[in-house]
């Protein structure tokens, strides 16, 4: 888990490699093991964009967005690459949608008992999922986004822990 400080720093790094004006002020950076996720977000919608234009607009705008700075976010993803030894995925935030370009798909391996996996099957079953992974991806998207409050509090509390550990003594020496 990254530290406040780490992930200041990674701000700072990516924002000083970034043309002015991509974003309206510093990207958001949401770190893990594997990836590191740029979100930016762009101007405001105009005020009176009719409801059923809305979702056009965001998509429209997000898609010139990645294709007028594609080259320049590729070399400033190559360089944070081999910097900070993980991979760098990029999105934007506009109309208080998220729009990711690209991120990863990391193979997670579990056991299950058969209750478990007879959710799963379920969800195969029905057609909500094509297979066990896709239904237990399924799963954890429905749980992370009925549990967001609750995961960012235990993320906060994760940080402060790390940032007390590192207050401590060193114990290494």
């Amino acid at each position: 888990m990254a530290t406040d400080d780490e992930t200041a720093q990674i701000r700072g790094w990516f924002t000083g490699r970034m043309p002015e004006g991509w974003f309206t002020g510093a990207p958001e950076i949401v770190r893990d093991r594997e990836e590191i996720a740029v979100l930016g977000t762009l101007p405001d919608l105009p005020p009176d964009v009719p409801e059923a234009e809305r979702a056009a607009l965001i998509e429209g705008l997000a898609r010139r967005f990645r294709e007028e700075t594609r080259e320049r976010r590729i070399e400033i993803a190559a360089e944070a690459e081999r910097k900070f030894r993980q991979k760098v995925s990029w999105g934007v935030v506009c109309g208080g949608e998220t729009v990711m370009f690209t991120t990863l798909s990391v193979p997670v391996m579990t056991r299950l008992r058969q209750s478990e996996r007879q959710v799963l099957d379920t969800l195969v079953a029905a057609g909500v999922a094509r297979s066990r992974s896709d239904a237990l991806a399924w799963c954890v998207r429905l749980v992370g986004r009925h549990t967001d409050t609750w995961l960012a509090d235990l993320r906060d509390a994760l940080q402060h822990v790390d940032r007390v550990r590192s207050e401590g003594p060193d114990l290494n020496s």
